[in-house]
């Protein structure tokens, strides 16, 4: 699965991670480090078992708590309609 920010929202380096703006609706959203690592690597074609077997290789966390943090802010990103799915 390959993702890309959907149009109109705008992605800042912040000093805490990254900041995603949707000029849209005006609102806008802050992933702390490790959100922004994971979401760094899937907009870079990254697969999200990528991501979580990068995190693990990171930081102390077993693959199924990565996993799931990973499918979560994929859950929550797509929910707000910031990213959409390229391809299939």
């Amino acid at each position: 699965m390959t993702l890309r920010l959907r149009d109109g929202v705008h992605l800042a380096e912040t000093e805490y991670g990254l900041a995603l703006l949707d000029e849209r609706s005006g609102q806008y959203w802050n992933l702390n480090p490790t959100g922004a690592q994971i979401l760094r690597k899937l907009l870079n074609g990254g697969t999200h078992t990528q991501a979580a077997e990068e995190l693990t290789e990171e930081y102390s966390v077993d693959t199924d708590s990565a996993s799931r943090d990973v499918l979560g802010l994929i859950g929550d990103l797509h929910s707000a309609k910031l990213i959409e799915q390229v391809g299939r």
